[in-house]
């Protein structure tokens, strides 16, 4: 498969999941064309090229970080190679790059320019929880991280439920993992009782995935410990009460 003059967005694992379990056997054959990268982690990157290759030709490629620290001239300077006809590949610490994650930036400056974009099937933990929640999954928003302050963590919170509600929308967000039991804890206690609740865990891990849907009012009473765990919660309060009760515990 010759690769084509283009800004390669690479997906990895997002958990310890055989990279042949979660990785299309076609992306790592691009990969293995590609010498041009923007990474977030250029240590992380190489050893992924060098997981996925132990004969990965390391010294033969270009490594441009990319953060949030990152300035919109710098970005612009990284596409040079793909302006030149060389592609790039763009990668992120976990999952697919662009999504909650800077790659966003030189993805928006290759549209503008009129350069190749091609997205390549990877892991996505918002879509897979979202698929695993039993939720709307016709209508969904994504929103990152909630403010930290707990007030204004509650009122943010209250704010998606209710949008949840009148429009049917299942709400997604992440947070920091050393705070994920912290944030189980106030959404069982701020959210209305039969509000839906999911939390998905490791996914795509085989031996510790955990995806738990069921009402805040069930979340109070159970047992739990996301902490220091790659986790994403979803909740929905668009559900009619009769399809609420088959979450609840007996």
């Amino acid at each position: 498969m010759k690769i084509q003059s283009a800004l390669y967005l690479v997906p990895v694992p997002i958990s310890g999941a055989p990279v042949s379990d979660v990785i299309p056997a076609g992306n790592l054959e691009i990969v293995g064309q590609l010498r041009h990268f923007i990474v977030e982690n250029v240590r992380t990157a190489r050893r992924y090229l060098r997981h996925i290759d132990p004969v990965f030709p390391i010294a033969d490629c270009t490594f441009d970080v990319l953060d949030r620290h990152t300035s919109p001239e710098d970005v612009s300077a990284m596409l040079e190679p793909l302006r030149r006809g060389n592609p790039i590949g763009v990668m992120s610490e976990a999952g697919c790059p662009a999504v909650a994650d800077p790659g966003s930036y030189p993805v928006e400056i290759a549209q503008r320019e009129g350069l190749k974009v091609i997205p390549l099937v990877g892991p996505s933990s918002i879509l897979m929880s979202l698929m695993a929640s039993g939720f709307n999954g016709q209508g969904f928003a994504f929103h990152g991280y909630l403010p930290i302050d707990v007030a204004e963590r509650r009122k943010a919170l209250k704010r998606l439920e209710s949008e949840s509600a009148s429009r049917q929308m299942t709400q997604i967000f992440i947070e920091t993992p050393y705070r994920n039991n912290r944030m189980v804890s106030l959404l069982s206690e701020a959210l209305s009782p039969s509000t839906m609740l999911c939390v998905a865990c490791d996914i795509t891990d085989p031996e510790k995935e955990e995806v738990v849907a069921a009402t805040a009012q069930a979340w109070r009473k159970r047992k739990y410990d996301f902490d220091k765990r790659p986790a994403i919660f979803l909740l929905y309060a668009g559900a009619k009460g009769g399809d609420r009760r088959r979450y609840e515990k007996k």
